[in-house]
């Protein structure tokens, strides 16, 4: 029996990697931990209420070949540096450590585009600290994906996002390659076709690589 785990599967990439991965014949259940329960039904959906502050308490029930991590969060919506960094290096850390615990075979993080320990910006820093902290946990293997701004159906309004999406949508002939706004639903994508390559090790996958899928 193939089981997913989608950590995050309320959120812009989360929910629809949930859609993809409950409609794809490859796996046999889909585990969704939320602080709260969906309103999904689906049969092969598994939805365990959990508590994020507890979450290595979980470890049976979130057992999972493939580990899909879309957990993050803002500095404005956690409302502090601290609060921050659970969500965005505490969590995401704490599930690839219960992955390798359980034999996962993938563990697929959702970083972001400029993700580095040594850069100056906090948001980037911390992403950057958490790529390399699940990095060297020893799951199998481990597939990093550093989109640029994502253009999806947020549930939430993120100021600043709008001026940069007419950009996109409108002078993109004029944005490098590099930092080019991605469709969520292509980096949802990305990561089911990634977690079935069945390979060993850690690879980075830059937004520009992820525009394919």
């Amino acid at each position: 029996m193939k089981i997913a785990l989608v950590a995050g599967s309320t959120g812009l990439i989360g929910s629809q990697l949930l859609e993809l991965l409950l409609a794809d014949d490859y796996y046999d259940k889909v585990v969704a931990p939320t602080r709260t329960l969906l309103e999904i039904h689906h049969g092969k959906l598994i939805n365990p209420v959990i508590s994020f502050d507890k979450l290595s308490e979980y470890s049976t029930e979130l057992k999972a070949d493939d580990v899909y991590c879309c957990l993050g969060t803002t500095i404005k919506k956690a409302k502090s540096k601290e609060a921050f960094r659970k969500v965005d290096l505490e969590y995401p850390v704490t599930l690839a450590k219960m992955a390798k615990e359980n034999n996962a075979n993938n563990f697929l993080l959702v970083s972001a585009l400029g993700a580095s320990k040594a850069s100056s910006i906090f948001y980037n820093q911390v992403k950057g600290e958490t790529e390399e902290a699940v990095s060297t946990l020893g799951v199998k293997c481990v597939h990093i994906l550093r989109p640029s701004l994502l253009i999806g159906p947020r549930k939430e309004h993120r100021s600043g996002e709008d001026a940069a999406k007419f950009v996109y949508k409108y002078l993109d002939f004029l944005v490098p390659e590099k930092y080019k706004g991605i469709e969520s639903i292509r980096v949802a994508r990305a990561m089911i076709a990634l977690a079935k390559e069945e390979q060993s090790g850690t690879f980075i996958h830059e937004s520009k690589d992820l525009q394919a899928f």
